[in-house]
């Protein structure tokens, strides 16, 4: 019974064996086998041992996407050790915080780079005995080994631990990590998973999904968070080939190179893609534009077929296959040109955004859910969903709607709890059910409508509740918009941070005739600001006078992680943003 992690690597290993399992975009490095991949894991659970890791001890990794981390992972797995992963991206002092509270006695680093910076933390935090890093670094402590160094020690001593010696040792019930959310509010939490939730993603995931050892997945997503890091374990499950992405703006070179069949993504990724298509059709000729357009029209009317499973009319067919030979297939080719279906959950995405990408062929598996859940709580099939819903509720989890509208989660999925925080713990279950802290509603066949995280909910000062996320999300699909922040709470009407795109203002006050110096006078720019104005109130219209965004501050530098305005995972920090920019947010309110 597959109910461990490694309990179904050691399978997979038996029956693929020299079989492809991580491919390399390093023409130097050659393909691991799952032969050889079973070794690097035995090696790390070897290691870990020599250097006094027990049972339940926790090892933390903190590194850009790489075979390595797989290999870590897995092998703190085998050693019935706990894998605690930090974002590479992460503060010095949420490192310490974590380091300190999961007592981490070993800690994986990608970089030398990395080394150096966590490497104060061998004298200042009490449970941290080691470092190890993947790359190969100049060492002077005896402390901290390179990956070679550690892997070499178990051939040194003789004391070489094989995966089918501990295979009777394994329990669904052992703890297999602790994922510490990045946090839009307050110190991280520490998520806590079992086996038996790994192996429940297994097991759902299975029967929704249709994957097998033909396809090929890009992990661009950080391994830190936990829905690239199950999704690569199903990959493992399902015999899937993997490519590890480092950096992630690398993504469209890499999907050209390595020409993925199945690649996790997030909002974000298709929002950035869709504004850069229409950004450079802006640049066609009348006729090519034309084509274009009747082309994604072709597809949307198919979409509606698509999604019931329908046949479509023949003479929808014949233009749809026309369509495809003129535009959709180039458009996918600088994809890589083989995506069957791309997950994407983690945030909203505009329908408008998702129906051009089905549109277009590239299927996009929009779902929702949380760490606290193992990932997914419901998605789209691929025979049916339903525009404006995250899809219908995945097999073996359960689904209600409590007070205040809130989704409430239970299942095998659902988490054992935060490490070291029972009273969080007490605050977020009842009765075997999650509390998601998120409001929404179930439609007439199932399928999950999330509307926004309660705390984010506002109430303007005259009465009006508003979902900044539906507002967001409108902007989104928006070239002129990068990124944007709602502002409102306790507030007499709706205002906005904006991140504009600089290319397409400039193309403003080209067209208008606008003389600007450089990008400062072009942001403050009156003439440049009211012409905003105008493109905000044509795409309001639809929206309830109280939604409408009334004011607005053109911002000049971009909401980040590393100067703490957006989380790892790349989801806005409200309070932060509010905070750093309160002057600004008043002006608007004077």
């Amino acid at each position: 019974m597959e109910d461990h992690v490694i309990k179904m690597l050691l399978n997979r290993i038996e029956n693929y064996g020299s079989g492809e399992i991580i491919r390399f975009r390093e023409k130097t490095r050659k393909s691991w086998t799952w032969n050889h991949l079973g070794e690097k894991v035995e090696q790390v659970l070897t290691g870990l041992n020599l250097l006094g890791c027990r049972e339940m001890d926790s090892v933390g990794i903190i590194s850009q996407n790489r075979a390595e981390w797989l290999v870590a992972d897995l092998g703190i797995m085998a050693n019935r050790s706990v894998t605690v992963p930090i974002y590479a991206t992460s503060s010095p002092d949420q490192i310490q915080y974590i380091i300190e509270e999961a007592e981490i006695r070993i800690l994986f680093v990608g970089t030398c780079e990395q080394k150096d910076s966590v490497k104060f933390l061998l004298d200042e935090v009490e449970s941290l005995e080691y470092i190890v890093v993947f790359d190969e670094c100049k060492v002077v402590d005896e402390r901290v080994l390179s990956f070679n160094r550690f892997i070499e020690l178990s051939g040194e001593h003789g004391s070489h631990i094989t995966l089918n010696e501990k295979v009777h040792e394994y329990h669904a019930e052992d703890l297999a990590t602790i994922i510490y959310s990045s946090g839009t509010t307050g110190e991280p939490k520490g998520v806590m998973l079992k086996h038996s939730h790994f192996a429940h993603t297994y097991r759902v995931h299975q029967q929704r999904l249709k994957v097998s050892e033909k396809d090929v997945s890009l992990a661009f997503l950080p391994l830190s968070h936990v829905f690239e890091r199950l999704w690569t374990h199903f990959m493992l499950y399902s015999g899937v080939v993997n490519v590890f992405l480092d950096n992630p703006r690398d993504v469209v070179e890499a999907m050209r190179e390595v020409r993925p069949t199945l690649m996790c993504a997030v909002p974000r990724f298709f929002d950035k893609t869709y504004q850069g298509v229409q950004a450079e059709m802006s640049k066609w000729s009348p006729v090519k534009k034309s084509i274009f357009k009747w082309a994604v029209s072709t597809g949307l009317k198919a979409n509606k077929y698509r999604s019931r499973s329908e046949m479509m009319p023949r003479l929808l067919q014949f233009r749809l296959s026309l369509a495809e030979k003129l535009v959709f297939q180039k458009l996918r080719n600088v994809l890589g040109g083989n995506i069957r279906f791309m997950p994407c959950a983690g945030a909203a995405l505009s329908d408008e955004i998702l129906k051009f990408f089905h549109a277009v062929g590239l299927f996009i598996t929009y779902g929702y859910g949380l760490t606290e859940t193992s990932a997914t709580v419901s998605c789209f099939r691929d025979d049916y969903y339903q525009y404006g819903t995250c899809g219908s509720v995945m097999p073996e989890v359960e689904v209600k709607i409590g007070e205040n509208h809130e989704i409430l989660v239970k299942g095998e999925g659902v988490f054992s709890g935060y490490f070291k925080k029972e009273e969080a713990t007490r605050e977020v279950m009842t009765d075997g059910w999650f509390h998601t802290g998120d409001k929404g509603c179930l439609d007439s066949r199932g399928n999950l409508i999330m509307v926004d995280r309660i705390k984010d909910l506002m109430k303007t000062s005259v009465g009006k509740y508003i979902s900044p996320q539906k507002i967001e999300t409108l902007f989104a699909s928006e070239e002129l918009v990068e990124q944007m922040l709602v502002v409102g709470d306790n507030r007499p009407y709706v205002t906005a941070l904006i991140v504009p795109l600089v290319s397409k203002l400039k193309m403003i006050a080209q067209t208008k005739n606008i003389e600007v110096e450089d990008e400062d006078e072009l942001l403050y720019s009156k003439e440049v600001n009211e012409a905003f104005e105008e493109y905000m109130h044509e795409l309001q219209e639809h929206l309830a006078p109280y939604e409408r965004v009334k004011k607005f501050a053109l911002l000049q530098h971009p909401f980040t992680i590393e100067d703490g305005t957006m989380t790892n995972t790349l989801k806005l920090r409200r309070r932060h943003i509010e905070k750093k920019y309160q002057d600004v947010i008043d002006k608007l309110y004077a």
